[in-house]
């Protein structure tokens, strides 16, 4: 490397780096192409639209709510936001569920306001092109199907996309109340 100039290194950087930048907006928005965040409930493999989350959080400080459904875990006060936390698996399936060093919450926007949705573990972003649209696949679980649109394989794995919009929806979902 004797003889080079050190602004000739930085170019050289520079160079090496812009080849390995990623795509551009008109690729990463391209038609077919559905971004998510990738979660796990229970077995179940979902996705929400990258669009519909805020925020991903580690479990947070909780304070209780008297008088609440099982599955309003309390209020998070996040960046001086009061955010509620729903156990969403228990909500859907009536069951509580238990909460570990994977366990995230999803926040979203529900009419103004945050709301955070307990899940079992983030696996990451994907993206899913319309090849790997799995058509006619329902969800087995009817407690489930409300909320699922559709499905996408990628790598041999199954994911169902999860309309949070329709679970801020239901009608049961702003009655936590007991």
């Amino acid at each position: 490397m004797a003889g080079v100039s050190p602004f000739d290194t930085l170019l050289d950087y520079e160079q090496r780096s812009l080849a390995h930048v990623a795509g551009l907006p008109e690729q990463i928005d391209a038609p077919g192409l559905w971004r998510g965040i990738a979660f796990r409930l229970g077995q179940r493999r979902l996705a929400a639209s990258i669009t519909e989350v805020t925020e991903i959080l580690s479990f947070p400080v909780l304070t209780s709510v008297p008088g609440s459904k099982f599955w309003l875990m309390g209020v998070a006060n996040v960046r001086g936001n009061l955010v509620s936390v729903i156990d969403v698996r228990g909500f859907i399936e009536g069951e509580r569920s238990t909460h570990n060093e994977k366990s995230r919450v999803l926040v979203i926007r529900q009419h103004g306001s945050l709301v955070g949705l307990l899940v079992d573990e983030i696996l990451g972003q994907r993206a899913f092109v319309d090849a790997n649209l799995r058509e006619g696949e329902m969800e087995a679980d009817e407690r489930y199907r409300r909320y699922i649109e559709r499905f996408y394989e990628t790598s041999g794995t199954g994911y169902g996309i999860f309309s949070m919009a329709a679970l801020t929806r239901t009608p049961e979902f702003t009655q936590a109340a007991i």
